[in-house]
């Protein structure tokens, strides 16, 4: 289901009929019956968990991969969104991370020009993090904290005394899906001002905390009435060393320079290791499609080519120039950037949201000092009570 997700958001990797399908897996997967939520609730509140509702909607408002979502208001009067965990998802992650990893494996043999191994340890722990809502629920407080001066964003308050490890309570917010507010054939202005929300929600926390949201499929946000965004989803969060923030600032430089010594530098602070000249050059390739709409100081459509197959073709190229100059090993730490970067630029794609990207961009990174966001990074992550990264235990 994971897997499905992104794949939907992708234009062109699956034929439209495939992707619509599977865009229901963003949001409308097949939740447990009543019986089961009845017996969920009991063993994450007690059996006396209906006395903390005054409604409690037998229904799923919403269901994912991990869980679903049922709308209820508490006794004081609060609509609330209780997203609860399906029964035994633990022991079915381990077993679907053994499979993914014999999966992995076999590929590796048919296309060994990227390694894989770091790859698949970033997604299992990102992944175990998911099941631990109390983890979650430490992330939601991180970034309300992140976004407080974004007030075209919404982050939903967590209420603590109505929440687990695999019970997350949170206040109710009113929005529509990406899909529906798109056939409502919004304005031209509209769909700049959801683009522009989905911008700065998901890099204001990399470029000053050095922290991103990894999961950025369309069923992880819902659209305000006024054009801004309701973030739903925060079980995928990545917290980098601020000299990773710094490098990828560096590699933006490097390609506007067309300075290969830089850019080289830039990959080896990535965490990319024993790269050739020749290597780094096939790269830049790919890091000149994922930039090219930061570099370009117009307004402008995320991609102006028409040819759906257009970042596809690209890749292509330069997996074929990985194996000609040796392959690569991607960092940890690149695995959710570049996940991030193709899964916002589906969406911005689909938005057709035309924007001066490099003037959005610029004002984020103006004055970057990687002191700075080291300190703020240790300050966020300690009001909200993050625990430490399963990857750095």
């Amino acid at each position: 289901m994971k897997g499905a997700q992104i794949l939907s958001t992708i234009p062109g990797a699956l034929p439209d009929a495939y992707a619509e399908q599977l865009a229901e897996l963003q949001a409308n997967a097949p939740p447990m019956g009543w019986s089961f939520v009845r017996r969920r609730m009991m063993s994450e509140l007690g059996p006396e968990w209906e006395r903390h509702f005054r409604q409690f909607t037998h229904e799923a408002s919403a269901a994912a991969s991990l869980g679903q979502v049922h709308r209820a208001t508490t006794h004081d009067g609060q609509d609330v969104a209780c997203k609860l965990q399906y029964p035994n998802m633990r022991a079915t992650v381990e077993s679907d991370l053994r499979q993914f990893k014999l999966a992995v494996g076999v590929l590796q043999r048919v296309l060994p020009a990227i390694k894989q191994d770091q790859v698949v340890k970033e997604l299992e722990a990102r992944l175990r993090e998911e099941l631990d809502y109390e983890r979650e629920a430490s992330h939601m407080r991180l970034y309300g904290d992140m976004l407080s001066d974004q007030k075209r964003v919404t982050v939903p308050k967590v209420v603590e005394a109505l929440s687990t490890g695999r019970l997350l309570t949170m206040e109710w917010v009113s929005g529509e899906g990406i899909k529906a507010f798109l056939e409502g054939n919004p304005s031209q202005a509209a769909r700049n001002d959801v683009a522009r929300a989905l911008f700065y929600a998901w890099y204001t926390p990399v470029y000053r905390y050095g922290i991103i949201h990894g999961d950025p499929h369309m069923g992880n946000f819902t659209v305000r009435q006024d054009h801004g965004l309701n973030l739903l989803d925060f079980g995928a969060i990545r917290i980098f060393p601020p000299h990773f923030v710094k490098a990828i600032i560096d590699l933006f430089s490097a390609l506007q320079a067309d300075d290969e010594d830089m850019a080289l530098a830039a990959y080896e602070n990535w965490g990319f290791t024993g790269l050739s000249r020749d290597t780094a050059r096939v790269l830049n390739e790919w890091a000149r499609f994922v930039y090219g709409p930061l570099m370009d100081d117009r307004a402008r459509l995320i991609q102006e080519d028409d040819d759906p197959n257009f970042g596809r073709d690209i890749a292509e190229r330069v997996y074929e120039g990985l194996k000609r100059t040796g392959g690569v090993r991607p960092s940890r730490e690149f695995v959710l950037v570049d996940r991030s970067a193709i899964g916002l630029g589906s969406v911005f794609v689909r938005l057709k949201a035309k924007l001066n990207w490099h003037r959005l961009f610029q004002e984020l990174i103006g004055h970057f000092d990687v002191d700075a966001l080291a300190s703020r990074q240790k300050e966020a992550l300690a009001r909200a009570e993050v625990p430490p990264p399963l990857s750095d235990l």
